[in-house]
This record gives structure tokens, C-alpha cells and sequence, in this order.
């Protein structure tokens, strides 16, 4: 157990709000919460630590991993219990739809976007990484170790497991003029080397990276998962998502709906996860 888990344990056994059960799942979705944040390398050493970023990392995680909108509220009340209980309220927002939670799923936000060109980071290395999350639907882990001479296969972008969610490989394919531009200038960035620079560690330079996007107003870098997922679903089918206003399930034919289905199996696989299920959250 972490510092963090120990220390909204003994918050949860001071604040014994509801019923046994309700306390009972509160510690344990909080205990939870903290193993996640260790895993996405903050160590926050006690309850009081809390800050805004960890309440997005941690949303973002979860949206990726696919949990029903009911579930993210849940776990935001249990977020929200934590700051009061250490007055800092105002860390978590009070709209869920900031965060990309809408009170009904009809009507949920799209998180989707594209990094301007004329605004980079001042850093080239984490500049090239958001470039990368772009182009290849990348996670941030992902697109900060990735090692460009190594991962580029020629018509394929292969992803090690040491770089990936859970180890598993995957290929991401080349396609675009664009796709392998970016991947020469990493090349002409990094030489053999990943996009970490050789003096800092993989959470040392995740820790600047994302100082470094926020002071750039971004917050939302799992949003550019978000994009690619959406313009290869439009390349693989030739119509927009539902998020971006194309037709819903019930609106296409029985041949559109076995190329939606195939669409959203390939989407799936390049992002990296197992279930199709999953693209409803980047797709609708």
C-alpha cells in the first residue's frame, strides 16, 4: 500500500459518512484511485496533495480504459468526498462536462483536437510527442518512450510492450506523407534514442511535460487520441462518427453497419485496446 493509499484510509476511518456499504465502497474506490495515480507516476504523499491534474489524469485514465459514464460520476463523487473532507473543493470542478462527463451520454462532449501548428511547446522533444499522440493516437507514456529509429517498421509503427498499456505490442499504420515526415524529424530529433532526454527519468519528464502543456493551456492530451480515432473512422468507412454528427447505428444500412463494425475493430486495435466496446467513447 502507498503513502497515498495509507492516508485515505485513515481519511475514510475519521469521515465514516453513509452507510457501512457506502463507506465500504467509497474506501475502496479511493484506494483505488491511488494505486492509479502511482501507476500513472504521481506520487502524491498525503490526502491533502491533492491537485487539479490528478483529477484529470485520473478521468482521462479512466475514459480510456472505456467505464460508463454512471461509473465516472461515481468515482468523481468519491473525489469530490475526498477534497471536501481536506477543504480543497475547488480542485475538482463542479461541472462534470469540463471534464468531459454530460449529465446524459446522448450529449456528451467531444473531447477531440488537433495541436496548432503556430503555437508549439518550447520544448522540441514534447512538442514532437504531442505531434505523435496526434498522428498515431498514441498515450502519452507511449509517445514519450517511444524510439522512433526502432518503432519505425517501414509501413507500420511497431510499439514494444515496454512502451505500451498492459505490454501489449501492437502496429499503427504508416499512411500519410504527414505520418512519415513526423517520424524523420523525430529520427533528426532523438537519433536512436526515445523522446525522454538521457538526463532525466521517464517520470521526471513526464512531471515537465505536463507542467509544461499547462502553462501552454493543455490539459486534454488524451483528447488527441480522441481525434485519430475519428478521422481514421471516417477514412476506413467514408462518413463521420456520430460525435462528429454522422448517422447513428439506426441510421445505416445492413452493409454500412458490418463496415462500421469492421471500422471500429481496426480503430480499436491501433489504440490499443482489446473490446470494440471501447470506441463508443471516442466515436459515440
Amino acid at each position: 500500500m502507498n503513502d497515498l493509499a495509507h492516508a485515505l484510509g485513515q481519511l475514510c476511518r475519521r469521515n465514516r459518512d453513509g452507510s457501512h456499504a457506502t463507506q465500504a465502497n467509497r474506501l475502496r474506490g479511493l484506494q483505488a484511485m491511488a494505486g492509479d495515480l502511482y501507476q500513472l507516476g504521481y506520487r502524491v504523499p498525503k490526502a491533502a496533495s491533492l491537485k487539479p491534474k490528478h483529477v484529470t489524469a485520473l478521468v482521462d485514465h479512466w475514459q480510456g480504459q472505456g467505464l460508463s459514464q454512471a461509473t465516472l460520476k461515481n468515482r468523481l463523487g468519491w473525489i469530490r468526498w475526498w477534497a471536501e473532507k481536506v477543504n480543497k473543493s475547488s480542485v475538482v470542478p463542479r461541472d462534470n462536462a469540463s471534464l468531459g462527463i454530460a449529465p446524459r451520454e446522448k450529449t456528451v462532449t467531444n473531447r477531440a483536437w488537433q495541436p496548432e501548428a503556430d503555437e508549439p511547446l518550447p520544448d522540441p522533444r514534447m512538442q514532437t510527442s504531442i505531434d505523435l499522440m496526434a498522428a498515431f493516437g498514441l498515450r502519452l507514456e507511449e509517445a514519450l518512450k517511444l524510439r522512433p529509429v526502432q518503432a519505425d517498421r517501414g509501413h507500420v509503427l511497431h510499439l514494444q510492450g515496454s512502451w505500451t498499456k498492459g505490454g501489449r505490442e501492437r502496429e499503427i499504420p504508416i499512411r500519410t506523407d504527414q505520418q512519415r515526415a513526423l517520424l524523420t524529424r523525430a529520427k533528426e530529433l532523438v537519433g536512436k534514442q526515445s523522446m525522454i532526454p538521457a538526463e532525466r527519468t521517464y517520470i521526471q519528464h513526464r512531471k515537465a511535460f505536463e507542467h509544461q502543456a499547462l502553462k501552454h493551456g493543455i490539459t486534454n492530451v488524451h483528447g488527441l487520441r480522441h481525434a485519430y480515432a475519428q478521422t481514421r473512422y471516417a477514412d476506413l468507412t467514408g462518413w463521420a462518427c456520430p460525435k462528429q454528427g454522422g448517422p447513428q447505428l439506426k441510421e445505416l444500412t445492413k452493409p454500412q453497419r458490418e463496415l462500421d463494425r469492421q471500422a471500429r475493430l481496426i480503430v480499436s486495435q491501433e489504440l490499443g485496446h482489446s473490446r470494440i466496446a471501447i470506441t463508443k467513447i471516442y466515436l459515440g
